[in-house]
């Protein structure tokens, strides 16, 4: 979520029932629903709920939501050594941890709010893996995790083509 998401949440915008939170206005304009996992689900359920304000993040002094963490924020990197480091970062770091897991770039790009798929690809290179997954679904039954893995004498006639599907009906023309 971004910034002004979270700062701007209600309650009334999260269903800890089903587990989503809901978005209505987005920077792209667009209605967006946050999947709720458990360890926010934990979060949420552990905050107190204050009647006078339906914020989720809000000061408990003057009940009003929170717009600026500039001085909470520098503290805590500060005491955690950590140097030039934005709240947007968090995104970005998001994004990143979820490709680098394997999660497809059209999912990532909802749970971002991206509208258009460019702004996502950005993160494409962190999961040069997936270029590998994909050919090695081609492989036969057997899990061959590589080329110099293939024992080429276990195939009818000992070719690499033998390790080779049949085709199966008609091919497309080609030029």
């Amino acid at each position: 979520m971004r910034k002004s998401e979270i700062f701007g949440l209600t309650w009334d915008r999260v269903d800890l029932k089903n587990r989503i939170i809901l978005l209505d206005s987005t920077k792209n304009g667009e209605r967006r629903e946050i999947p709720i996992n458990d360890t926010l689900y934990l979060t949420l359920s552990g905050l107190t709920r204050h009647l006078k304000t339906g914020c989720v993040f809000y000061n408990p002094g003057t009940l009003k939501p929170y717009d600026n963490l500039k001085r909470s924020w520098a503290t805590a990197l500060r005491k955690s050594h950590i140097l030039d480091f934005r709240f947007h970062d968090l995104r970005h770091t998001f994004a990143s941890r979820l490709v680098m897991k394997g999660i497809d770039l059209t999912t990532v790009k909802e749970l971002l709010g991206h509208k258009d798929i460019k702004m996502t690809l950005r993160y494409a290179h962190l999961a040069p893996a997936h270029i590998r997954k994909a050919v090695n679904v081609l492989d036969k039954k057997r899990h061959i995790s590589g080329i110099e893995n293939i024992n080429y004498e276990e195939t009818k006639t000992g070719k690499p083509f033998d390790l080779m599907e049949p085709a199966m009906g008609i091919e497309p023309a080609t030029c």
